[in-house]
């Protein structure tokens, strides 16, 4: 089991499952949305993440038709975004975890549109667009 909370700890989550696979996305929105270079994002099954405190703070916004991110209205932090066509699935933004995780696949995706101003400097797999 996994557990995560925002910056102010109003919302907390419990992820019942394993985190294998983490996509260090690079395209603008994620820039925008993260205020950084790239947002550490993993898959996972809707069905086994949880809740534990803070729903009413929970704030949605669509900078994409068909695509929701969700983030704590307090704080701003961003939890996870969910694409309406997959309810089965959301892409949990790493940052908000309070366990540890090992994975075993880590790409970066996007690369195409990077900020000038990072280096990729890993030997990790780099995508141009979506990671597969």
């Amino acid at each position: 089991m996994h557990t995560g909370s925002c910056l102010c700890g109003k919302v907390g989550y419990e992820y019942h499952g394993e985190i294998d696979a983490i996509s260090m996305c690079h395209c603008k929105q994620c820039q925008k949305a993260q205020g950084t270079a790239f947002v550490a994002v993993a898959p996972i099954r809707s069905a086994d993440f949880h809740l534990t405190r803070g729903e009413a703070h929970l704030k949605e916004y669509r900078a994409t038709p068909g695509k929701v991110r969700v983030f704590c209205a307090e704080c701003g932090s961003p939890l996870y975004s969910a694409r309406d066509d997959l309810p089965e699935a959301k892409r949990l933004r790493l940052g908000t975890l309070d366990t540890p995780i090992a994975p075993g696949r880590r790409v970066h995706a996007w690369v195409s549109s990077r900020a000038e101003w990072f280096e990729l400097a890993d030997d990790l797999p780099k995508f141009p667009e979506f990671a597969r």
